[in-house]
C-alpha cells in the first residue's frame, strides 16, 4: 500500500525529471539583415550564414530587417529532401531530415550575395556537395559562395 508521503515523493521526482525527459527540440536562429552586425561593409546578409545541424533540428529564419525572404536554391538540396520557401517579411522555419548540404537565398537579394548554407549531419552528408558547388550563381552570390565554401571547409563543417 502506498502512503501519502511516498506518493508525494514520487510526484516530486516526476516533476523534476519531466523537463529532462521532454526536452524541447533544438532551434537555430538565422537573421535576415540589411547590414552585417559585425562588419558594416557587408550588406544583405544572413547571420550566421553557415550552420551545421543534426537531422530534425529546426532553423528559424527571422526577417530582422524588412523586404527579405528565405528559400532553398535550385540544385542545392540533397536528393529526396524537401526545400523551403518563405514569404517576404515572414519567419520561415525549416526542419531538414535528410543529411546533406542545403544552399539558400533571399530571392530579391540573391544577386547581391544574400545566400547561406545549412549542413545536416549524418551518413551521406557530403553526397550532394559537389553538385551544390557546381550550381551556377549570379552576381555577388558567386563570390559569396566561394567564401562560404572556404569558410565551411576551414571550420571543419565539411568533414563527416
Amino acid at each position: 500500500m502506498i502512503d501519502r508521503r511516498t506518493m508525494l515523493l514520487g510526484a516530486s521526482v516526476a516533476a523534476v525529471a519531466s523537463p529532462v525527459l521532454a526536452q524541447e527540440p533544438t532551434v537555430h536562429e538565422v537573421q535576415m539583415l540589411n547590414v552585417h552586425p559585425e562588419d558594416p561593409r557587408k550588406r544583405m546578409v544572413f547571420y550566421p550564414r553557415i550552420l551545421r545541424i543534426k537531422p530534425g533540428e529546426t532553423v528559424r529564419f527571422i526577417p530582422t530587417d524588412p523586404a527579405h525572404n528565405c528559400q532553398t536554391t535550385d540544385g542545392m538540396v540533397p536528393d529526396g529532401a524537401e526545400g523551403w520557401k518563405g514569404g517576404f517579411n515572414k519567419v520561415v522555419e525549416a526542419t531538414p531530415q535528410v543529411p546533406g548540404v542545403y544552399g539558400y537565398n533571399c530571392q530579391p537579394h540573391q544577386a547581391a550575395g544574400m545566400v547561406g548554407l545549412v549542413i545536416v549531419e549524418g551518413e551521406g552528408m557530403l553526397a550532394n556537395l559537389e553538385a551544390a558547388k557546381s550550381v551556377r550563381q549570379i552576381g555577388l552570390a558567386k563570390r559569396v559562395w566561394t567564401e562560404i565554401w572556404a569558410e565551411a571547409e576551414a571550420e571543419g563543417h565539411l568533414t563527416a
